[in-house]
């Protein structure tokens, strides 16, 4: 159930509510999606499927998300990025609903439970999961905090396509088999394209007032009409990537039910485009991630319905 809270409102919410804000649950299915579809190819390819594996890699990989929310609204609020007139979703710390000490601590307990998670990742799949995990957990607070935030530069989108697409498709996939293939890599790329183009509509979203934060994202450097055409590269290009796995193999050709998702991209891209006002933006953020959700879903029951 989604808690829903004004973005205006002054009135402090129940802890509940504060804390489900915090976390941002509409943004988790980017890291639930590449768990799936790794999960799904490991098992399509080679009948593998380790649950235990399987439930410890999903807690793991939605931690390390919760935790560098968690940090992005802390750090946000402190060095300015996130003010009064921010213009997306509310963030806790800005509106006073949870101090960034408070939330410091949360976005700890975040990173300590997928640590946890790792340690017993780490038995299952040896040296190569060691380092992910470390590069992971750096990198979750990287993304904020340290002398050079990415999510101040210009490589968020990059950062995205590589942890939420191939780190987190092909770790998977390397867990449950042991190795990891072409197929994986197409995978992986087809799951992180559209998480970076969600990424690119925040950023463009948000825009003006990184500037004024002295941000330099990638949606600054290349202004609006470029934002507009990279979006569409990126949708593209995730479909690209789904049919190339479809034909690496016979076993693998239902991933082209990933295609039915195109008219979905269509519209996500026209909305994209047209975006003009904050609402519109986040109106488009909602349908981005149904692009990546669904992609996932599509491509899994396909490579599912051909390897039965």
């Amino acid at each position: 159930m989604m808690v829903m809270v004004d973005a205006m409102t002054p009135e402090k919410p129940s802890p509940f509510a504060i804390w489900w804000y915090a976390i941002r649950p509409r943004t988790l299915a980017l890291s639930v999606s590449p768990v799936v579809a790794g999960l799904t190819l490991a098992w399509a390819q080679n009948g593998d499927f380790h649950l235990l594996l399987a439930l410890v890699t999903l807690i793991s990989a939605v931690a390390i998300q919760i935790g560098t929310n968690l940090n992005n609204d802390a750090v946000d609020a402190l060095n300015g990025t996130d003010d009064s007139g921010r213009i997306g979703p509310p963030r806790v710390t800005q509106k006073g609903w949870a101090t960034a000490r408070e939330v410091f601590h949360a976005t700890h307990l975040a990173f300590f439970i997928a640590a946890l998670g790792g340690l017993y990742l780490i038995q299952a799949g040896g040296i190569p999961i060691l380092i992910v995990g470390i590069l992971s957990l750096i990198a979750g607070y990287a993304y904020s905090s340290g002398p050079w935030p990415i999510s101040r530069s210009p490589w968020g989108e990059a950062f995205v396509i590589t942890f939420f697409g191939l780190v987190a498709v092909d770790g998977t996939f390397y867990l449950q088999t042991g190795f990891i293939d072409f197929p994986a890599i197409l995978l992986g790329l087809a799951i992180g394209l559209p998480a970076a183009a969600v990424l690119l509509v925040n950023n463009t979203r948000d825009r003006e007032t990184d500037t004024l934060a002295g941000r330099q994202t990638l949606a600054i450097r290349v202004g609006p009409l470029g934002a507009g055409r990279l979006y569409g590269r990126l949708l593209a290009a995730s479909f690209v990537m789904i049919t190339l796995l479809a034909l690496v193999g016979e076993h693998l050709t239902g991933a082209l039910l990933g295609l039915v998702c195109i008219p979905l991209a269509w519209k996500a891209h026209v909305a994209f485009r047209n975006a003009t006002t904050p609402a519109d933006f986040n109106g488009c953020l909602g349908q981005t991630a149904s692009v990546q959700a669904a992609l996932c879903l599509t491509v899994s029951l396909g490579l599912i319905f051909t390897a039965a």
